[in-house]
């Protein structure tokens, strides 16, 4: 595929000194656009930065050095700050009745779509080790002073409200199929999903919908927090050279969302403790991701 270069708006030059770590703007381009594909070409801009075909072996290299990343600066205490109190908040609720079950799911499967927002710390601390900068826990804080920092939490806000349309969704889903009235027990709500044809029609419905979300994250994120990790853009722009990684690389980022999905499923067994090891992992390995699919 024939792109147009670019010069990006990367952060500071690659010198390991914490005083050369300021985020420059994007330089226009000098030609237009007409060599870009469409419909890549159809959300181009002049002065947006080039998307990269890459292959199974880039995304391959990605989550290497994404697992890599983790080994070096291992993040479980962070992780298990946001996720035992969802924990025990699910618990606390099992407690006083069973009318959280429906949503256990969706909530798992949600993660997928307040991921890309969550791993913002995580994008910051790849970014630092990959220019040799210093890298603690503490230092993923320095996003904040990131001059994207006010487009970062739009974009964020926006899959926050997707997360709990998401939720809604799959609650009214599984009331237009068993009614309004909380399963009574574990076993009855198994029960009902997997034997009965409404818990079938749930299933296959419930999954699509949830496909939609999935689908609509996956492309305005997997490229966009990252890039406003690295550069001083807008979220137009992070949001629309995100999509364009994705209609140039359907199969590639199809392929990504699935193990993000299947990952955090599994993940979330026994009681979302493997998410302290999953969550640092697909955060990392979407920095190197974007790293990949955005030219320099």
């Amino acid at each position: 595929m024939a792109t147009t270069s670019v010069s990006n708006g990367a952060r500071a030059a690659d010198i390991p000194s914490e005083t050369s770590d300021p985020r420059e703007t994007s330089k226009p381009l000098s030609l237009p656009g007409k060599d870009i594909r469409w419909p890549a070409s159809a959300i181009w801009r002049p002065g947006e930065p080039e998307v990269r075909t890459i292959s199974f072996a880039d995304l391959k290299d990605a989550i290497i050095k994404g697992i890599d990343d983790f080994s070096a600066m291992p993040s479980h205490a962070f992780f298990l700050c946001l996720i035992y109190p969802v924990i025990g908040i699910i618990l606390y609720r099992l407690a006083f009745g069973y009318g959280v079950l429906p949503l256990i799911y969706p909530f798992v499967t949600g993660f997928a779509l307040v991921g890309p927002a969550a791993a913002i710390g995580l994008y910051e601390l790849s970014r630092r080790r990959e220019r040799g900068l210093e890298v603690s826990v503490a230092k993923a804080l320095e996003v904040r002073n990131s001059p994207s920092i006010g487009a970062i939490m739009r974009l964020g806000s926006v899959l926050a409200l997707l997360f709990f349309g998401w939720l809604y969704t799959a609650q009214t889903i599984y009331t237009q199929h068993f009614g309004p009235t909380p399963p009574t027990s574990l076993e009855q709500f198994f029960s009902d999903v997997t034997t009965t044809d409404a818990g079938r029609q749930l299933m296959i419905v419930g999954n699509l919908v949830g496909l939609l979300f999935a689908v609509v994250v996956l492309a305005i994120s997997t490229v966009s927090f990252p890039m406003l990790v690295d550069r001083n853009v807008g979220a137009a722009v992070a949001v629309r050279t995100s999509l364009r990684a994705a209609i140039e690389n359907p199969i590639v980022i199809a392929t990504w969302g699935i193990i993000v999905v299947t990952s955090l499923l599994l993940g979330s067994l026994p009681m979302f403790v493997g998410l302290t090891v999953v969550l640092p992992v697909l955060g990392h390995t979407t920095w190197h991701l974007y790293r990949k699919l955005v030219a320099d």
